[in-house]
């Protein structure tokens, strides 16, 4: 999820996505206020809140998150993001936003940047992350947004990035839609490599990633809701409608991202 800023929300780029949502410009920022509060009506305890940096900089800063975790009550965490085009300078970055600000991750739109996660830019952002014990998060499937898709393919970008980095733990955001069966295989073959539902409500899921989730994928699949496109809510309003069992459930919905993000 992100909580958002008025250059996020209002980008031209999402205007395809307001479009299927309903959801038009904002005249003011969105408080962190509804943000948990949209949280705590659907039961969801912790959030992990995404920066956002692209090519024209960054639509939510480090500092930006920093400052909406520290008025959540402890409800968010942050979520790194990165200036691909100036490496050494994100590296630093990413140090600062982990050590001093606490974030718990990083987080890198391909699509934004039109450049594939297997791009040399990439490296020594995937190197620290080893370093400093994260994971590293990213988007795979097409985009809703006006951009090309390219980028988000499992195959070849995120099963080489996993051979390249064995130790680094990567979690592939939107399920890999129309790429799921080839995301499913990739996070079978590789241990640290891990798919969340952001951007998806429940009905809304790929026949074959149910199946995963019910059986030999329960401990590799991860709730997200995409907030503030969906809502915890609606991405979980037909949860029951899955036939997942206690222990997929609770590993989903909470067991998975604790493990993996060390919450």
């Amino acid at each position: 999820m992100q909580h958002p800023t008025l250059r996020h929300s209002n980008h031209e780029m999402f205007e395809s996505l307001r479009r299927w949502t309903g959801l038009g410009l904002l005249e003011e920022s969105l408080p962190v206020k509804a943000t948990v509060a949209a949280m705590a009506a659907a039961d969801v305890e912790i959030g992990l809140s995404a920066a956002w940096y692209g090519p024209q900089g960054p639509l939510i800063s480090n500092d930006e998150s920093a400052e909406f975790v520290a008025q959540s009550d402890g409800r968010l965490r942050g979520v790194a993001g990165a200036d691909l085009a100036r490496p050494v300078q994100a590296v630093r970055e990413l140090r600062r936003a982990v050590r001093e600000l606490g974030f718990v991750a990083l987080r890198i739109v391909p699509w934004l940047w039109q450049l594939p996660p297997t791009d040399r830019l990439y490296y020594p952002l995937y190197a620290a992350c080893v370093d400093l014990g994260i994971p590293f998060c990213t988007q795979v499937g097409h985009t809703g947004p006006l951009r090309p898709s390219e980028t988000g393919r499992p195959i070849p970008y995120i099963d080489q990035i996993a051979l390249d980095f064995p130790e680094l733990t990567i979690v592939c955001g939107h399920i890999g839609y129309p790429w799921t069966t080839e995301m499913i295989a990739v996070a079978d073959k590789h241990a640290n490599v891990y798919i969340d539902t952001s951007a998806y409500t429940t009905r809304r899921y790929p026949r074959e990633l149910v199946d995963y989730l019910r059986g030999r994928g329960r401990r590799k699949v991860l709730f997200g809701s995409n907030y503030p496109m969906i809502t915890p809510g609606r991405a979980l309003e037909h949860l029951g409608e899955l036939g997942l069992d206690e222990e997929a459930t609770e590993l989903f919905l909470s067991g998975n991202a604790r493990r993996v993000f060390s919450l």
